[in-house]
């Protein structure tokens, strides 16, 4: 009898066993934590990227705003900001616009993406005044 009751027990230890719990533990987590991180330096990207469009409309700007500087010149300087080592963006659009009183250049481009299926695309945009020389006007305040 006292054979068949250890028996029984051994048994019923077996069922209540959580020696496999933690491997699915694993498989359930390690994919969020991989999310999470992911998503992270995903979000990383993003503002770099979004920091080098508004740095190179801000150098497009500075070039075009001067006393004989154009429009084309403001796209070539912020093209010319691109092409350098530090920049990330793909597809870039550089889009410039001046008139005799301000001027404005457009960034756009994609960036780089860990996430499968999501495409990421920045825009920014600088404006600045056209700079121009003026003269005083005979009367006018010292």
């Amino acid at each position: 009898m006292h054979r068949r009751e250890g028996e029984t027990r051994r048994h019923l230890v077996r069922l209540r066993d959580d020696s496999g719990s933690v491997s699915v533990e694993t498989v359930i987590v390690f994919p969020v934590v991989l999310l999470l991180i992911f998503g992270a330096v995903q979000a990383g990207l993003y503002y770099y990227g979004r920091t080098t469009a508004l740095v190179a409309a801000q150098q497009g700007v500075q070039a075009s705003r001067v006393e004989n500087g154009s429009a084309t010149a403001g796209a070539a300087a912020a093209r010319n900001f691109l092409a350098g080592p530090s920049s990330l963006l793909h597809n870039v659009t550089v889009t410039p616009s001046r008139d005799p009183v301000s001027t404005t250049i457009t960034v756009a481009g994609t960036i780089p993406t860990l996430l499968p299926g999501f495409t990421f695309t920045v825009t920014q945009t600088a404006t600045g005044t056209v700079e121009r020389v003026t003269t005083r006007t005979a009367g006018g305040a010292g």
